[in-house]
């Protein structure tokens, strides 16, 4: 299946951090980037956190500043955000958010911890194995189902507020894995691209 860079994301999302997701998302996808999640924190003041991968779940630093260039003038022009912010451009990292039906195909019998919008018979929280996944659906298997019960429970995934994958041995061999077969030059530890906007449209900029 051809990796689809606007493929529909399934998560909870403020008005203001919908409209600059609008704003942001296609001139990722210019770059052959999926934006990943979008967040507006108070952390320092007002931060814009923004999380994007390329076709291959994979995000370097050079990926982090091209991003945050291109970007930057953009959310200028648009000015979304009616004060001084600061700009984080990141890597999903290996605990990863789950935001589209690729993700959960990608880790299919890896753990995960869902929460949903509003509850399904009066549970919202959800952890366990991913079992399976459809265009609409998730299927989580929980662990601590109680005996002669149906572990599997059906999620949709337009009722899905928030999801991320839980750091198990697994996950961690997996990405040693990737790392191995595809080495970067790049610091591992260095992932995040920061950019402070001020009113005067000034960028200083920071790398982590």
């Amino acid at each position: 299946m051809a990796f689809d860079l606007t493929e529909k994301r399934y998560v909870k999302e403020s008005g203001l951090e919908q409209r600059i997701a609008a704003i942001i998302e296609p001139v990722a996808n210019d770059l052959g980037y999926s934006l990943v999640r979008l967040r507006v924190t108070q952390e320092n003041g007002c931060t814009l956190q923004i999380m994007a991968e390329d076709a291959n779940g994979r995000f370097t630093i050079t990926d982090c500043e091209r991003l945050s260039k291109d970007v930057s003038p953009v959310l200028d022009v648009e000015d979304p955000i009616d004060r001084e912010y600061h700009l984080e451009v990141s890597s999903p990292g290996i605990d990863r958010p789950l935001v589209r039906a690729r993700d959960y195909r990608t880790y299919l019998g890896h753990e995960a911890k869902i929460e949903l919008g509003d509850a399904i018979d009066g549970r919202k929280r959800f952890r366990g194995l991913i079992e399976a996944v459809t265009d609409d659906t998730v299927t989580i298997k929980l662990p601590d189902a109680p005996k002669d019960t149906d572990p599997n429970h059906v999620l949709p995934l337009s009722a899905i507020a928030e999801a991320k994958l839980v750091m198990t041995d697994k996950l961690l061999n997996m990405a040693q894995a990737d790392q191995d077969d595809n080495p970067i030059d790049d610091d591992e530890d260095i992932e995040t691209i920061e950019l402070t906007q001020d009113a005067d449209s000034e960028l200083s900029e920071e790398t982590h």
